[in-house]
């Protein structure tokens, strides 16, 4: 492997096609795709300073190196990336990306992050934007604090563990997602998704989890959360009370209490429900 260090890099496909390098404590700056068609690189305390770094790449490791504000779109149609310790500023980071790994990383602008990306690890992440995650598949989070709007939205197969969510439209039209031991506040949580899991969980939402099939809770507290469950499949252990449920379409529902329960026969069939009820506010 080719040793690079200390050197700026500037203009236009500065390294186009660069094949095993480790560059260190080099910057990447005016000048559009330095690193386009490269492959197994590494990359340690490194700084990238002007959009598309590295698209259509292979084999890249990332450690200490940062992407600057306009850094934008930075990693995208790549397979096999990992960065770790690192903060990026810049908006649509990693798009259409296969094998990504973040460990130790602070987004502070993921307007439209992580899209469509597939074999995704997320650890020790936190990123405020919104749309983070849509439409990416095969994604395992762990401590992810995320601070932004529609998130992973059209995701499926997905693991969390261990993360805030502050969120409105989280995880909708999602597929096969389990949510455990987080935190989740937003409006509208989990609309139109399908196989829907969330286990010692608190969420606070309005009109949250509403239009899902095969929706479940298990261990779960539901803070200020109201209007929820409509039109779906429920299969819900609540270790709190519910401020309201409206029309859920069938399965079983344990809770403290429900504040308010609105049932309309000529919406659903309220005997497809069975409540469980362990006192009446």
């Amino acid at each position: 492997m080719t040793e690079i260090s200390n050197r700026k890099f500037t203009g236009e496909r500065a390294c186009f096609g660069t094949a095993g390098a480790h560059f260190t404590d080099c910057v990447f700056e005016d000048g559009e795709s330095p690193l386009k068609e490269s492959r197994d690189l590494v990359l340690t305390g490194c700084a990238f300073r002007w959009k598309y770094p590295l698209w259509y790449c292979k084999n890249v490791v990332c450690d200490g190196t940062h992407w600057f504000e306009i850094a934008r779109a930075g990693v995208w149609y790549t397979e096999n990336v990992t960065v770790k310790n690192a903060v990026i500023q810049g908006p649509k980071n990693f798009r259409r990306c296969r094998g990504v790994t973040l460990e130790n990383v602070d987004i502070t602008n993921a307007q439209e992050t992580l899209w469509t990306c597939k074999d995704v690890s997320l650890k020790n992440v936190s990123a405020v934007g919104a749309y983070f995650g849509m439409n990416s598949e095969n994604v395992t989070v762990e401590n992810l604090r995320l601070d932004g709007n529609y998130c992973f939205d059209g995701a499926k197969n997905v693991t969390v563990k261990n993360s805030v969510f502050l969120s409105k439209d989280a995880f909708w039209n999602t597929e096969n997602v389990t949510v455990e031991n987080s935190y989740l506040c937003g409006e509208y949580l989990g609309w139109n998704a399908k196989n829907l899991t969330f286990v010692n969980c608190t969420i606070e939402s309005l009109q949250g989890l509403c239009y899902i099939e095969a929706l479940r809770l298990v261990n779960c507290k539901l803070l200020n959360t109201t209007l929820a469950f409509e039109y779906s499949d429920v299969d819900a252990d609540i270790i709190t009370g519910v401020d309201s449920v409206i029309n859920p379409r069938s399965g079983r529902i344990s809770a403290e209490y429900i504040g308010e329960l609105i049932l309309e026969k000529d919406k659903i069939d309220p005997s497809k429900t069975v409540f469980t009820l362990r006192y009446t506010k």
